[in-house]
């Protein structure tokens, strides 16, 4: 009986061990059958820089929108594109819809043609816009404040009571 066992052990200690270099087979193969990628080649291509148009919105004159892209070269696979855009409905769209400009504070107002200037530097253009690196607005002063005329005298006795200065 105890030959029968040890013999059984035998044939379990034979078959995992045969799975087990079935299994290293099996992996090494698998790593035989792949390839080391090539590194990618750099395709030099003819295309030319894309040219963007500026951005369009889909309605009113700020938000959502679209500007066309085209290119050149003659083995180019695609030499026009469209792509969505935002124009940002805070700028001040006189200077370009597509530059954004610091501000200083207003100047003093102009009593000949009651107007007041500042001057604003470009801090950002989308989409390599072609922008004004400074700009000068002007508006209307507004009601020309007038100087208020001085109160009469108050004075006070003993007790902090007025006394009108007649």
């Amino acid at each position: 009986m105890q030959a029968q066992q040890y013999q059984q052990q035998r044939r379990k200690f034979a078959a995992a061990f045969l799975a087990f270099i079935f299994i290293l087979a099996a992996v090494d193969t698998a790593e035989a059958g792949k390839k080391e990628k090539p590194e990618k080649k750099v395709k030099k291509s003819d295309c030319g820089e894309w040219q963007w148009s500026v951005c369009v919105p889909t309605s009113g004159d700020c938000g959502l929108g679209t500007r066309e892209g085209t290119r050149t070269g003659a083995e180019c696979k695609q030499t026009m594109k469209t792509q969505r855009c935002k124009i940002p409905c805070n700028w001040k769209k006189q200077f370009g819809a597509e530059c954004k400009y610091q501000f200083q504070a207003w100047g003093e107002c102009d009593l000949n043609t009651a107007l007041k200037t500042r001057t604003g530097s470009l801090k950002r253009a989308l989409h390599n816009a072609e922008c004004q690196k400074t700009v000068t607005i002007s508006k209307p002063c507004g009601k020309l404040t007038k100087p208020k005329p001085q109160e009469k005298e108050k004075w006070r006795d003993r007790s902090g009571e007025s006394l009108k200065r007649w």
